[in-house]
């Protein structure tokens, strides 16, 4: 009975956990408006290799709700941006943005 009591407790565990993960974007500014907290990236994919060490561009434009988001460095357009973030109906809302291109852990 034990047993399946922590087993309901850990399955638990990680359903929460699950739902609070947040979605990861990576790709370069292509504006960052302040006063309508909002920037634009062209979205990178994950192709990693020494010619394109933070992914290939794709394309694809996104636009996401900053207003609320931790913000590091203060991006501006041409800067690589890694944002996490959650979908809230047609919007993607940035818990953090981090400059990658301005503070690249990989350098240290």
């Amino acid at each position: 009975m034990k047993q399946i009591i922590v087993f309901c407790i850990v399955a638990l565990a990680v359903m929460v956990g699950a739902a609070a993960a947040a979605d990861v974007s990576q790709g370069k500014c292509i504006q960052y408006d302040k006063q309508q907290g909002a920037i634009t990236i062209e979205e990178f994919d994950i192709q990693f290799s020494p010619e394109a060490p933070y992914g290939r561009p794709t394309g694809l434009e996104s636009v996401f709700n900053v207003s609320k988001a931790m913000i590091g460095i203060t991006p501006q357009p041409g800067d690589i941006l890694r944002l996490a973030y959650n979908v809230k109906g047609n919007e993607k809302v940035a818990l953090k943005v981090m400059n990658v291109s301005k503070q690249d852990l990989r350098k240290k």
